[in-house]
């Protein structure tokens, strides 16, 4: 059995009394296609920024292909192949797409890039997501999708073997949705593990290969899509008694 590429060990996240995450134990393989859901509230987001290191844990391990990661700082977890999108892009706004991505290139790995690799590097992601002829451009001039496929470029840039996108397709329309999925499909072809974080179900079933569901701090499904949708405490979660 291959072992995984991420493994969560009994996670426990609190804040002061209030219990955020009980016990999650999760697993992501190589390459695997992983769908994370859950009601609002149900511990998410708080799982997400305690694997990428925006908030410290207070029990259990994460570990990244065999090195624990829990005490980690943030940038050093992604300079071991662990990057995320954020459901709400901050790029930074007085700096053109392609200085965008020179930022990540330069912070996001121990490894120095002479200036004409970064300018190739810069070039090529934003040809990969569709953003080559705005490289000189400021965010503040695109448009929604473009904003959502900005963010993928840049944590692209570190070279990620896992991808954490929180919610990419956020008010997007269907069109725009189907374009972030094919998107997404093509950095899983080239070898990137990617865990989606998204209310749009229809993605997630789409996407997934694997699908884990949270309600209120606990992981209550994981599985195949089709069983974990059917799930009664899945149902329940979503759709009440």
């Amino acid at each position: 059995m291959t072992a995984p590429l991420l493994a969560i060990n009994g996670l426990t996240k609190r804040f002061g009394g209030f219990v955020a995450l009980a016990d999650i134990q999760l697993a992501v393989g190589p390459t695997e296609r992983l769908g994370l859901i859950g009601p609002n509230g149900s511990g998410k987001s708080t799982l997400v920024n305690c694997v990428s290191g925006t908030l410290q844990i207070d029990d259990g391990q994460i570990v990244l292909d065999g090195v624990r990661i829990d005490r980690m700082v943030a940038y050093r977890r992604t300079r071991l192949g662990l990057a995320r999108s954020f459901q709400i892009p901050r790029p930074f706004a007085h700096l053109s797409l392609a200085d965008n991505l020179r930022v990540a290139l330069r912070f996001g790995s121990d490894t120095h890039m002479p200036e004409a690799g970064m300018r190739a590097r810069c070039g090529e992601l934003l040809a990969a997501v569709g953003l080559a002829a705005k490289a000189a451009q400021r965010p503040q001039e695109l448009t929604q999708i473009e904003m959502r496929k900005l963010e993928l470029a840049r944590a692209l840039a570190t070279s990620p073997r896992l991808l954490i996108a929180d919610e990419a397709m956020a008010g997007l329309s269907h069109t725009e949705v189907d374009e972030i999925l094919a998107l997404l499909f093509r950095l899983n072809e080239q070898g990137i593990a990617i865990v989606m974080i998204e209310h749009i179900m229809r993605a997630v079933m789409a996407f997934s290969q694997r699908l884990v569901c949270l309600v209120a701090g606990r992981k209550v499904a994981d599985g195949m899509p089709d069983e974990v949708v059917r799930n009664p405490e899945v149902e329940r979660a979503y759709l009440g008694e």
